[in-house]
């Protein structure tokens, strides 16, 4: 196993940091902005990237670039989806994606708004769409920018520093146990568990947002309710971090 692993290892390794650390950033870009994502998930490029890192400095470059990447994908996205967004969604693309998917991330970002779209960057398929169906609504660019930075901020710190703290660990341990290996792939397993775990319980929790309902819209009993035009679910209006939207 440690031989597999090292020469795996040193195969990353060899490739030139710079350009290793820009593949990542690029595989985030597309990822977001192409539907690439729904193919090669953004999170094993990172991870194989983040085994390389050599130093807290490269550690850093490479989480830098892929939040970088991450959020010129998701701008590029919103970008497509404002201006090609139903050209896209009757695409041969498009019908791959599937009507049901295309649905769920219009209802979840009708219902949740700002929420949805921070959720979705931790969830399956929702993550590629939620960008093009932000274009397509109404909210503004400046409110999805702030709801998707932080989430991009905390995935991308997670899975570099879990790659990284696990191939260091594994080179240290390697030169003297022989099922080090074993470990090393049982850290990134458990690690993936992990989050596919969370994943299936964001999704179990927000699926009331996605599904669709026949119950009729709640309307005040003095008849002053306004129509919502900004794609927000009522649940958004609580809390907006970026404090930009408020005259809506």
């Amino acid at each position: 196993m440690n031989e597999i692993l090292d020469w795996i290892l040193d195969t990353v390794q060899a490739v030139d940091p710079i350009a290793r650390t820009l593949l990542a950033g690029l595989g985030m870009l597309l990822e977001t902005s192409v539907l690439i994502g729904l193919v090669v998930p953004g999170d094993t490029i990172v991870i194989v990237a983040s085994t390389a890192v050599g130093g807290v400095g490269e550690y850093f470059a490479l989480t830098v670039t892929v939040i970088i990447g991450a959020l010129i994908g998701e701008s590029i996205g919103f970008a497509l989806g404002r201006w090609f967004g139903p050209h896209i969604h009757r695409s041969w693309v498009g019908r791959k994606i599937g009507d049901e998917n295309w649905a769920r991330a219009e209802r979840y970002l009708d219902r949740r708004g700002g929420p949805a779209v921070f959720i979705s960057r931790f969830l399956p398929v929702l993550h590629s769409l939620i960008p093009l169906t932000v274009g397509m609504s109404s909210m503004r660019y400046r409110k999805f920018m702030a709801w998707t930075i932080p989430a991009c901020v905390i995935w991308a710190f997670s899975y570099v520093t879990v790659g990284w703290l696990a191939a260091g660990s594994y080179r240290e341990l390697s030169r003297e146990l022989h099922w080090a290996g074993y470990l090393f792939v049982g850290v990134i397993a458990l690690f993936l568990a992990a989050a596919w775990g969370v994943k299936k319980l964001l999704v179990r929790s927000e699926a009331k947002h996605m599904t669709e309902t026949d119950a009729p819209a709640t309307v005040p009993s003095d008849g002053s309710a306004e129509a919502r035009d900004d794609g927000e679910g009522p649940d958004a209006a609580a809390s907006d971090p970026s404090n930009l939207d408020v005259n809506r």
